[in-house]
């Protein structure tokens, strides 16, 4: 088959595989473990200490992908590792991880209701 016989878009082909997804063209490196949440590994700068914590965070049961987004800066200064949830999103929520002066956006994709994802957050921290 051609291009008729493939799935819609990428969230679907995500969903139809089992959430793997090859890394092609410099994609990002996707870390999986058996039986728990995949964190996907696409940036060479990361906020200092959060990939531990989202480490922490696929092991929770419905959390079932976590992807670091963007980096930036803030005039305001967070004196320690703060991670939040910042509003939903069609397949999760959209995270904000704090520290410093730095912010880094941290997609969620899960099936967890807003407090059970807080929770999850606060105990994975």
């Amino acid at each position: 088959g051609g291009k008729a016989s493939r799935a819609g878009g990428k969230k679907q082909g995500l969903k139809a595989n089992g959430g793997k997804r090859e890394a092609g063209g410099g994609a990002g490196v996707i870390t999986e473990t058996e039986g728990k949440g995949t964190l996907v590994i696409n940036h060479s700068t990361n906020i200092d200490g959060l990939l531990e914590v989202l480490q922490r965070l696929t092991e929770v049961r419905g959390v079932a992908t976590l992807v670091p987004g963007r980096l930036s800066s803030s005039k305001s200064n967070a004196p320690r590792l703060v991670l939040r949830v910042s509003a939903p999103t069609p397949d999760g929520f959209k995270c904000i991880a704090r520290k410093g002066t730095q912010v880094q956006e941290v997609f969620v994709v899960s099936d967890l209701d807003q407090e059970t994802l807080e929770a999850a957050i606060a105990w994975s921290l």
